[in-house]
């Protein structure tokens, strides 16, 4: 038998009456997540840069991944004009860049010279590599799904998915052609309005205003 105390006082919810709390605690719960730092580039050639803490990988063979974005942004648009995208690596020592490239700016704005970021040649998909993330996912389009309720009716969120046609790897992180996690210093999503998580602790950053 688990020696493990059952929880009497619990705080339950329906969402959509809302939660009670001071911040939704729904994104804390599935935390933390890696987050999708998605490079892409509309039809005319405009260079986007943006984070989205709702990413993860999906499938083995093809390697499949996506990420979900509230709201159809520029991402969005620039990936359903051009069919691709490049997903980057945030470590510890670019998380206050990727955090710059949140910013609300006109889709005219070059996220990368915002943060101060150095664009790197793609080898199958137009859109740039950020050159300072050591790991880099070339990706093309496989779906766009906008999202839906129970009551079927579309919400305002969309999920993309893409399969991944060319890796890059600093060597550094692979030991014996083994990559190894712990020593890219990858960050990680948690909840609240500023939490964010690397191995072996957690760290505070708030989104620019």
């Amino acid at each position: 038998m688990i020696d493990t105390p059952i929880h009497t006082h619990i705080h339950s919810y329906e969402p959509s009456q809302g939660h009670g709390l001071p911040h939704d605690p729904f994104n804390a719960i599935v935390g933390p997540r890696p987050i999708g730092w998605i490079s892409s580039r509309s039809a005319g050639g405009a260079v986007n840069l943006a984070p989205y803490s709702f990413f993860n990988a999906f499938n083995y063979v093809p390697p499949i991944i996506g990420f979900s974005t509230v709201g159809y942004k520029d991402t969005v648009r620039n990936i359903e004009e051009t069919k691709e995208f490049v997903w980057n690596l945030v470590t510890r020592p670019l998380a206050e860049a990727m955090n710059a490239s949140c910013a609300a700016v006109p889709p005219e704005v070059n996220e990368f010279q915002l943060a101060g970021l150095t664009q790197a040649p793609s080898t199958k998909v137009a859109p740039p590599r950020v050159a300072e993330s050591p790991v880099s996912f070339e990706c093309r389009l496989t779906q766009i799904l906008r999202l839906q309720g129970v009551d079927e009716k579309p919400v305002n969120s969309w999920l993309i998915l893409g399969e991944v046609v060319a890796v890059h790897i600093a060597q550094r992180l692979l030991k014996d052609g083994v990559y190894d996690t712990a020593a890219a210093q990858p960050v990680l999503r948690g909840g609240g309005p500023a939490d964010y998580f690397e191995l072996g602790g957690v760290f505070k950053m708030y989104r620019p205003k």
